[in-house]
């Protein structure tokens, strides 16, 4: 009897459990068949916005790049992709209020954007470096604009020690020629690149590099520098004006480091000779003074001024062969000896930048090879330009000086820790 009692009331709660096990699945597929996301059913505008949506779609464009040949014309290149004369006429037309197809030079690259078919799209010419033609075919006339090129603009930094020279010292760290010269050139104001270098000289710099599509295409600013010289050390931090938005380079207390002449009046050569006041002529074999510096470099190698001035003399001198002589203010004068030729438009009357080219390296006149021979005149007497010391020009605008060196102080700290350089330039800002 207690056995059958046990057996009924194993039977009777195995049962129990079994309800209440299905009446759990059966509330549980409830709740899931009830909150799923089911799609919404399309009311009939919402049907016609995504019907008209998709007929807006384009097929998948192919690009293709054309040269232009001498002797070309553009319906010679746009015929093949099923234009007309006299479309291509229209185009022409339509697009020469922004831009003058006639222009397009040899040895450019056209890019051409068509159909599977071969139908033409769009087109883009590439301006000069900063910006590019687009046309683009629309019902009624063609459309044209020009746009900046897409260029993204990353920011390194590099340090290093100068063991021959500073182009062998910025390969070493995998950046190319063209950042050495821009270096020089910054603090070419102070730094004679081959008389002052010495082993063991450094430097610290931060840049912009530009790339396009991945590819590296050239540099941009500098925004930082460091160089110490002989355990000298000079600053430089890029600053743009917000008002009038130039821009210019000043040490960490805001001078600026352009001064009245350059150091040099070649961006990179070596030194043969030096100012002396008794130096053996390489020629006529007699000591006689050599009031100049003489710069050896390659025929052609450009030739700079070293401060704004005025052309007072460009020809032939004796001995001095093709000679130019610049008048500058505050009763100075420079000279360039033994050049190749001019620059366009260099003549007496002429007024120059510093900087600018004014002619190439030569060896015409009295001269044992390609060089420079550079002399400067104070009141009439020759100076020493290796040891001429000019004063700067304005330093940064006094109302921007505060925000200067909050930012240029940024990237001092960088050089102090170079360490972490990366991670300081993420939190500062460019100048």
């Amino acid at each position: 009897m207690q056995v059958k009692i046990k057996t009924y009331r194993k039977k009777r709660k195995t049962r129990r459990i079994h309800l209440l096990l299905f009446i759990f699945l059966s509330f549980s597929l409830f709740i899931i068949l009830t909150f799923l996301h089911k799609e919404k059913p399309l009311f009939e505008e919402e049907k016609d916005a995504v019907q008209q949506e998709v007929s807006f779609v384009l097929p998948p464009l192919e690009e293709k790049k054309e040269v232009i040949r001498r002797g070309m014309t553009l319906t010679d290149i746009l015929k093949p992709y099923n234009l007309s004369t006299a479309e291509i006429h229209a185009l022409i037309k339509d697009v020469k209020p922004v831009y003058d197809l006639a222009k397009i030079r040899a040895g450019q690259e056209l890019r051409i954007f068509s159909s599977p078919q071969g139908d033409f799209f769009s087109l883009e010419y590439d301006i000069d470096e900063e910006n590019y033609l687009h046309i683009q075919k629309k019902e009624g006339p063609y459309g044209a604009e020009i746009k900046k090129t897409p260029y993204d603009i990353r920011v390194k930094a590099i340090w290093g020690i100068i063991e021959e020279n500073l182009i062998f010292a910025v390969r070493d760290k995998n950046e190319g020629v063209i950042l050495a010269l821009n270096l020089a050139e910054l603090f070419a104001w102070d730094i004679d690149f081959y008389a002052d270098l010495r082993r063991g000289d450094s430097f610290k710099i931060i840049f912009e590099k530009k790339y396009l599509n991945g590819e590296f295409v050239g540099y941009e600013n500098i925004l930082a520098a460091e160089f110490v010289n002989q355990g000298k050390k000079f600053l430089a931090f890029r600053y743009t004006y917000p008002d009038t938005k130039d821009s210019d380079y000043f040490d960490l207390e805001g001078e600026s480091l352009r001064k009245e002449f350059l150091k040099s009046p070649i961006r990179y050569s070596r030194i043969t000779s030096r100012f002396s006041h008794r130096r053996l002529h390489p020629i006529r074999k007699v000591y006689r003074p050599h009031y100049g510096v003489d710069y050896a470099a390659s025929i052609g190698t450009s030739v700079q001024v070293t401060a704004d001035g005025t052309v007072t003399f460009a020809g032939r001198s004796g001995a001095s062969g093709r000679m130019i002589k610049i008048r500058h203010k505050n009763r100075y004068e420079t000279m360039y000896l033994h050049l190749r030729g001019y620059a366009a438009g260099i003549k007496k009357g002429k007024k120059v930048k510093g900087g600018q080219e004014i002619g190439y390296v030569g060896s015409s006149g009295e001269s044992t090879g390609p060089h420079l021979d550079y002399r400067i005149k104070k009141d009439g007497r020759y100076i020493n330009p290796l040891l001429f010391n000019p004063e700067p020009v304005k330093p940064l605008r006094a109302e921007f000086l505060d925000d200067f060196k909050e930012k240029a102080e940024s990237y001092s700290l960088c050089f102090e820790a170079p360490q972490i350089i990366f991670s300081c330039l993420s939190n500062s800002f460019p100048l």
